[in-house]
């Protein structure tokens, strides 16, 4: 055993044999490292390519997308190499993806940032309506885009039967019920939780309702003599396996609103 020890140290002080190991191991090296970056460019990668043209806020549904194999050279820019990174988006709004094409991340959204987001986000034959709000009455900024609140309407001064008005007589009550927020706006017109890192305050509650409701709400929010006031509260409703409908909560606040504005031939229709 001690004569290996002894040969061992022997091979390792000849400085000649030191520096051909030394060349053999940085050739083995090389040799390895080259081999490994000639596979990493010519291996091929899977990647997802449009199977038709998507327009602008088209949504990018499973049979929107094929995968092909492309060599890693063709991978410029900010290529999108998952599925699953792409399917259910959206093709931004200022873009087109040709038939084709790979994906980019510069041009597939989630659905909240495109810019006209809300105008797919709700029934046929249904009106957006925007409601002012502050922290104070979305509790806390804990309305959220996805939940269902109930519209409120607080009237002071209200008329009593006989037409008068009374002074200091608050009349309030639920006016409509099971109402999904589409949307949640800052006063610069952007999505109050599209960036939870920058704490927004909550300037507009964006929601839809069907036209007789939305000629309602806005006949309330109208009413300067009477200080109405529309207030929205937060339910569980949407926590329910199949929320309600969106629907009209008091014949007698409709009735009061429509006792104290014009009445048109719609509103008749609907009150018929």
């Amino acid at each position: 055993m001690n004569n290996i020890v002894v040969g061992i140290k022997k091979f390792l002080s000849n400085k000649n044999t030191v520096t051909v190991v030394g060349v053999l191991l940085a050739i083995v090296v090389l040799y390895v490292g080259y081999n490994w970056r000639i596979n990493q460019a010519i291996t091929p990668v899977t990647v997802p390519y449009a199977t038709q043209t998507i327009s602008p806020g088209t949504e990018i549904t499973e049979d929107k997308i094929g995968t092909i194999e492309v060599p890693p050279s063709m991978l410029k820019g900010n290529v999108i190499q998952s599925v699953s990174q792409v399917v259910n988006k959206y093709a931004s709004s200022d873009s087109i993806i040709p038939e084709g094409s790979l994906f980019y991340s510069r041009y597939v959204v989630p659905k909240e940032q495109l810019e006209a987001a809300i105008i797919y986000d709700y029934p046929e034959d249904y009106v957006l309506y925007n409601l002012p709000v502050d922290m104070e009455n979305t509790y806390g900024n804990s309305i959220f885009p996805g939940n269902y609140i109930d519209i409120y309407l607080k009237v002071i001064n209200s008329a009593d039967a006989n037409g008068v008005v009374s002074e200091d007589k608050i009349m309030i009550g639920k006016l409509i019920e099971n109402v999904r927020v589409i949307a949640v706006k800052d006063s610069n017109g952007n999505n109050v939780f599209a960036n939870l890192d920058e704490k927004e305050s909550p300037s507009l509650v964006i929601f839809a309702v069907p036209e007789d409701l939305h000629i309602l709400l806005r006949k309330a929010s109208y009413l300067r003599t009477y200080e109405a006031t529309i207030i929205p509260v937060p339910t569980s409703e949407g926590l329910q396996e199949k929320p309600g409908e969106t629907q009209l909560s008091s014949n007698d606040l409709r009735n009061f609103i429509n006792s104290v504005t014009a009445m048109t031939d719609a509103d008749l229709a609907g009150n018929s």
